[in-house]
């Protein structure tokens, strides 16, 4: 991870968005709108990329499957921090990143595989919790480039990415 929070370049080039935050998703997870909810106070529903059912190509089917780019930044109240997890419904922002723009995006940890993780390793979306994972050779799309050297997680964790774009490196 590059410092505390999890856009990591400056200025930034992207658009951001007001949102309802459906589930307890931490910062730095992919998020997808909520389509069959209206939104409450100009504000849509997202929830973690994935964890919609998948109905007639509306929505992710496999992990790795092309889909906007989305990501859930901090709460913005003092004392929270780019680990803190959302309350079902709390108002949120997300980040749709422009390519080439650099953010620390929560990676999930493979059950006892001990992930490790070489600078310039494409990322893929996990279908369901919205973290990134390895690519594997069915992904559509390596939305993410690793910029660090990560050893063996053990847990979930954000690490430093490059945005490539929606549609690959």
């Amino acid at each position: 991870m590059k410092g505390t929070r999890i856009l990591v370049s400056s200025p930034t080039r992207g658009v951001y968005e007001d949102i309802h935050v459906v589930g307890t998703p931490k910062p730095g997870t992919l998020m997808e709108i909520e389509p069959t909810t209206a939104p409450i106070g100009g504000r849509f529903s997202y929830a973690a990329y994935g964890t919609t059912t998948y109905d007639n190509g509306d929505f992710v089917e496999n992990d790795g499957d092309r889909k906007v780019i989305a990501v859930l930044l901090e709460k913005d109240q003092e004392g929270d921090t780019y680990d803190d997890a959302y309350a079902d419904d709390d108002l949120g922002r997300i980040y749709f990143p422009a390519p080439g723009e650099q953010l620390n995006m929560r990676v999930e940890n493979q059950g006892g595989t001990g992930d490790s993780f070489a600078i310039g390793d494409e990322l893929m979306a996990d279908n369901g919790t919205g973290k990134l994972l390895a690519c594997d050779t069915d992904a559509e799309a390596h939305p993410f480039t690793v910029l660090e050297v990560v050893a063996a997680l053990t847990a979930d964790a954000c690490v430093w990415c490059r945005f490539n774009s929606a549609g690959g490196a």
